[in-house]
């Protein structure tokens, strides 16, 4: 009689249970409509853990998609928005207009990042958010998006009040296209107003705390730009902390159906990041993820478990294949490499 493997017959069970947990949770908890302008109602995508209450005062982050300013969607970010959520915080993935949609210029992009971030912070008292405690985030133009509500002065709607601040407390970029000077990204789209559109050209001591995550060779956002704006927030007395991940292009941090592990490690990092500024306790969960179809338990391995240390503040780290290379300040450290 053949002997069977019951741990074998366990992690399988266990994949199934995840692939299915997984299918089921990429689904706002909530949707509600922030903005509207004439016939077009912008909605933020709510996700939250099982035990929050209004009556809490959490964290929270606001994701917006990528996509040139011309398309995407939010449902880019909403696996980041699940993690971050089983961690406690009230994560946010928000609809703007876009050009493929809305015939609208990148202006209008900001316009509406600014209003979903005031808005958030108005009504924080009903939703069960600190508003102190408001980061945002995104990736490529959504990137630029969320940096621009952090760097960026006007771009607000008039109808709104001003006495809100549409500006987050920290921010979270995946690779951002922040530079749309004269050879940056997108400039003959906003050359007619670079100079205030550009999150590069307009960064002070004002400028909220920030990580960037990068790939070195991403063909849209050069190293040597993210490197620059790093410098002049240091200049500034502002905290930001740049990740390159070596060989990888734009876009290398997505979720991919649970596939990708540049998506696991840079969630871990975002973390990090956010456990440092007092958003998060505790240490980042990899098990946190586990409802990940594809990867599952594995996504521990290696991640969270002091094998990768955390940057020090104002930090640059390195990651390439088969091991992280991580430095901060004089320190280096080498992580075991991790199979994926």
């Amino acid at each position: 009689m053949r002997t069977i493997n019951i741990s074998c017959i366990v992690i399988f069970l266990l994949g199934l249970i995840q692939t299915s947990i997984g299918i089921a949770k990429d689904t706002p908890d909530q949707i509600l409509t922030y903005k509207t302008i004439g016939a077009v109602k912008l909605q933020l995508h709510l996700f939250k853990a099982p035990d929050h209450k209004v009556t809490d005062k959490k964290p929270s982050i606001v994701f917006f998609f990528g996509g040139g300013w011309v398309g995407g969607s939010p449902s880019q970010f909403y696996p980041h928005c699940r993690y971050f959520a089983t961690r406690g915080m009230v994560a946010i993935s928000a609809e703007y207009r876009i050009k493929s949609k809305h015939k609208t210029r990148p202006y209008e992009c900001v316009k509406d990042g600014k209003s979903a971030i005031r808005w958030v912070r108005k009504h924080a008292p009903e939703i069960g958010i600190d508003p102190n405690r408001i980061a945002a985030g995104g990736g490529s133009a959504g990137g630029h998006v969320a940096a621009a509500t952090g760097t960026v002065k006007g771009f607000e709607e008039s109808s709104e009040d001003a006495s809100i601040s549409s500006r987050p407390n920290a921010l979270v970029l995946f690779n951002p296209v922040y530079d749309n000077g004269p050879t940056g990204y997108g400039h003959e789209r906003v050359q007619d107003r670079w100079q205030e559109f550009s999150p590069l050209h307009n960064l002070d001591k004002h400028t909220p705390p920030t990580i960037v995550f990068l790939g070195t060779q991403d063909k849209l956002i050069p190293v040597a730009t993210a490197e620059k704006y790093k410098e002049i927030m240091k200049k500034a007395g502002v905290r930001c902390d740049l990740h390159l991940y070596r060989g990888q292009p734009h876009g290398f941090f997505n979720y991919r159906k649970g596939k990708n592990p540049y998506y696991f490690e840079t969630v871990i990092a975002a973390d990090q990041f956010l456990i440092s500024l007092g958003y998060l306790k505790g240490n980042p969960s990899p098990r946190q993820m586990d409802y990940a179809p594809g990867l599952g338990g594995n996504v521990g391995a290696g991640v969270g478990a002091g094998e990768i240390g955390g940057t020090a503040e104002g930090s640059s780290s390195v990651s390439g294949s088969g091991g992280r290379v991580i430095s901060g300040n004089s320190s280096i450290c080498q992580s075991k490499p991790r199979s994926s």
